[in-house]
């Protein structure tokens, strides 16, 4: 190519139609020879104007003419006017094409004087080109010079100059296309645009400027490369220090996990060491205050020594992205007025929200914290928007939820080591120098009042208790807890003859709160068990008091007839007395406060006759839904008590709690109607356990045998709840577990039958021993489903009725005790560790052979 070079460049020059020159000069010409053409064409117009001119007021005067004489030739005919009319339309015409005929030959006079004005030179040198170019230019010529042209321009400027000729309106026009070479960057394996660029950058720097402009670029570029290095690497530091820090975070949670673990294998190392030891340690150590004198009955103790309650922290206030909209403006609120908000917003999505006693207690309450700006500001509950509160504590509940299984094992060790300080200190106390538990020593934080049922009260701000509403009893020469700083107690008190530690009182229905001891304490394990031992008195008085209301269903006195048929109530269905209530309380109702409309009377129904139907809602706002047969004495005075009452009307309207309990103290000292309720809950489980018991039952029956027994005590006393939510998964689970265990059976059997079969075919001593492990197998497996099998009829049976309540309040736990010891059932499979230590003393101290 080098070579070739000048040769190429030579052509180009010879050759007319690759001179540039040459393309000027014809490009001038063409310019004066198109202006020429403009100037007369102009001239030209400018004449055709002025005859259009003249022939329009030639036309308008032919017009007027027309007008006169068609006005003074009206009384002419109508065909001479069509005459005339084609007439002038001729005269038009020829006007017209005369005019149209000028106008072309002036037009060729114009081109005539063009083709003149052309030099008789420059047309015969244009002549001569056109007729070199015929010659001596062949197509193969032209591609090569084409060729030889782009290899040559794309060396010297990465460049290709492209000429066409194109013929527009029958003009030539020369186009020029600058275009990028790519097939010398694919020769150097250049494909990365950046680079392609810079390349390109450099070897225009190389060719124009020379060797010391290539430096300083070279150094720029360097210097931009460096740059580029660092921040890379600070990127990478960057990304690398974000993941060392989940990575730390992780190996602090395991070394906390390492520590938790290491806690509870040496917990479980304990726990085995008392149990081979056999807790002999624990059992030394218990207070068995049943087996000391006791004190006077007024004397509860004599030393008490205690911490005081412990006050919930402080509220914290919300995020400031967290915000709270009236009337869809922001408004910030005072951290008391705040901390209310938040208890509504907590209980957006419950339906208490919803009801509207809730919402004009919670309202007016509010209201009540409010500063009087807020007060002025916030006037309707309707505009107030809770809804970014509300979806705040939904997202920290739902980021506790998604936390891994490390991540919740640490703050629940934290949790469990903060709640044992707390119960290390203001968990017990010293009584008479024993070491006490303490029942609830934590003080209920502030909140909403929800109630049982449709409570008038609901909504209703249950306020923050401050040590200035709480009264400290503790002994004289005892240490007196210190409130905490800032503040001081309502009073300090030394009452030996009352059991609680420190009282207050709430706000809500104003009726006193307590911190008392622990069930398992002394002074609780006393009072239940003084309160059982009255009720297995009641039974060598109660044959007397069931003859003598039954003589008051026939006394003339209304106030007696009454009086006997609420005693046999409580007598017969275990009814609890009921206080009278306030307006503002639920509407709970028991024996003496039944209204009219809470029974029916029916002479005959299902069968029985004398039938009283109660409906009506008891302690905890359960209801209480029950037809019952009665005696006809009762029924007849039931009909006599309603007699021109209206439904809400008192049943009972002569007698209260007050007089039915003195009534029921004369009877036996101490005496009331819920010793009366003991007495026949626990008289009910022994006469069910003596009924349902045999000798010849495995543990699971027995156990199953307790259970309908206490059942029957629950359903005497209306202890009701609601099936657990999770009872029909629970219940599924157990079914495909039996369904299972009848497969086994099914297999073991099958295999027992064929070891049978080959050991009757080749008697040997294995394949005896084969038929005997055969055998156990089944037996152990008929085990096992019959134990699933009491399960699942004993998960039915008392999927709503509550055990608990009965077993811990209302059964005297002697009669359970005596129960395990005869038929020998664990213990633990009756109690839970709760009940054995509630009920310390009465295992300790009852036999097998004790009846209430």
């Amino acid at each position: 190519c080098d070579s070739q070079q000048p040769k190429v460049l030579g052509e180009i020059s010879q050759s007319p139609i690759h001179s540039t020159s040459f393309l000027r000069e014809e490009f001038d010409v063409r310019s004066k020879s198109s202006r020429m053409k403009l100037e007369k064409e102009d001239q030209q117009g400018k004449q055709d104007r002025r005859k259009e001119k003249k022939l329009n007021e030639l036309n308008g005067k032919h017009k007027l003419q027309t007008q006169s004489q068609s006005k003074s030739g009206k009384e002419r005919d109508n065909c001479k006017e069509k005459s005339e009319l084609r007439d002038r339309n001729s005269n038009k015409k020829q006007i017209r094409d005369d005019y149209d005929s000028e106008v072309k030959v002036k037009k060729r006079r114009v081109e005539d004087e063009h083709s003149r004005e052309m030099g008789s030179e420059e047309r015969n040198g244009h002549q001569k080109r056109k007729t070199e170019i015929s010659e001596n230019d062949t197509l193969a010529k032209r591609k090569r010079i084409k060729m030889e042209v782009e290899e040559s321009e794309a060396k010297l400027n990465d460049k290709q100059v492209k000429m066409d000729i194109r013929k527009e309106d029958g003009e030539e026009k020369v186009r020029v296309k600058e275009v990028k070479k790519e097939d010398k960057w694919k020769h150097e394996g250049v494909e990365d645009l950046e680079k392609r660029m810079e390349l390109h950058k450099l070897n225009h720097v190389k060719e124009s400027e020379g060797n010391e402009n290539r430096d300083k670029y070279e150094k720029k570029k360097k210097a931009k490369d460096k740059k580029k290095e660092m921040e890379k690497k600070e990127d990478k530091k960057v990304k690398d220090e974000k993941k060392e820090k989940p990575r730390k975070e992780i190996d602090e949670m395991k070394g906390q996990l390492k520590k938790v673990k290491k806690g509870k294998e040496e917990k479980g190392k304990k726990e085995e060491n008392k149990k081979k030891t056999g807790n002999k340690e624990e059992e030394s150590n218990k207070w068995k205050w049943w087996e000391e004198e006791k004190l006077s009955e007024t004397q509860k103790w004599s030393s008490l020594e205690h911490k005081g309650p412990y006050f919930p922290p402080e509220y914290e206030p919300l995020p400031d992205h967290v915000c709270f909209l009236y009337d869809g403006e922001l408004m910030k609120l005072t951290p008391m007025t705040e901390e209310i908000a938040t208890f509504y917003a907590k209980m957006l999505d419950h339906e208490y929200t919803s009801k509207e006693v809730f919402q004009n207690n919670f309202f007016s309450d509010w209201r009540e914290e409010m500063t009087k700006e807020e007060k002025k500001k916030i006037t309707s509950l309707s505009k107030c928007d809770f809804s970014q509160i509300h979806k705040y504590f939904l997202e920290k509940t739902e980021e506790r939820k998604n936390r891994t299984k490390e991540e919740k094992q640490v703050p629940s060790f934290v949790l469990k080591e903060e709640s044992a300080r707390l119960v290390e200190e203001y968990g017990f106390c010293m009584l008479d120098g024993h070491r006490e538990k303490i029942g609830n020593f934590k003080l209920e934080p502030p909140g909403l009042f929800r109630g049982r049922g449709e409570h008038p009260k609901m909504g209703k701000l249950k306020k923050r208790i401050q040590p200035e509403d709480v009264s400290i009893n503790c002994s004289q020469d005892s240490v007196i807890p210190v409130p905490p700083a800032g503040h001081h107690w309502k009073r300090v008190q030394h009452d030996n003859t009352v059991t609680w530690l420190a009282s207050w009182v709430e706000n809500i229905q104003g009726h006193p709160k307590y911190i008392m001891l622990n069930p398992s304490s002394k002074l609780k394990g006393e009072k239940d068990w003084q309160k059982y031992e009255t009720a297995r008195k009641l039974k060598d008085f109660v044959s007397t008091i069931r003859k003598q209301y039954r003589r008051d269903w026939d006394a003339r006195e209304m106030k007696t007839r009454q009086r006997g048929v609420a005693i046999y109530f409580i007598d017969k269905l275990a009814l609890r007395a009921g206080n009278e209530k306030d307006d503002d309380s639920a509407d709970t109702v028991g024996c003496c406060s039944l209204r009219v409309e809470h029974i029916k009377l029916h002479r005959h129904l299902d069968d029985q006759d004398y039938v009283v139907e109660f409906d009506f809602l008891g302690k905890d706002s359960i209801r209480y839904c029950n037809k019952v047969p009665v005696e006809k004495q009762v029924f007849k005075n039931l009909k006599l008590f309603i007699r021109n009452k209206d439904p809400e009307d008192d049943l009972f309207d002569r007698i209260n709690t007050m007089n039915l309990n003195k009534a029921l103290n004369e009877f036996m000292s101490g005496l009331t109607a819920k010793v009366f309720r003991t007495f026949n809950a626990s008289t009910t489980l022994q006469d069910q356990l003596n009924k349902l018991t045999t000798a010849d039952m495995t543990v699971e029956e027995k156990i199953l045998s307790y259970n309908r027994a206490n059942r029957a005590v629950a359903i005497l006393c209306n202890h009701q709840r609601a099936a657990p939510k999770t009872f029909e998964k629970s219940m599924q689970a157990l079914q495909e577990k039996i369904q299972k265990k009848k497969q086994q059976i099914a297999e073991a059997k099958k295999e027992l039958k064929e070891a049978k079969k080959a050991h009757k075919d080749h008697p040997t001593d294995k394949s005896a021993k084969l038929v005997e492990r055969k055998e156990k197998a089944l037996q152990r497996l008929t085990e096992q489903l019959k134990k699933l099998q009491l399960q699942e009829t004993d998960r039915e049976e008392n999927k709503v009725i509550a055990l608990g309540t009965s077993k811990l309040n209302y059964l005297d736990p002697r009669i359970t005790v005596a129960w395990c010891k005869k038929h020998q059932v664990p213990i633990e499979k009756i109690y839970t560790k709760t009940h054995r230590d509630k009920f310390a003393w009465a295992i300790d101290m009852t036999d097998e052979n004790f009846q209430f």
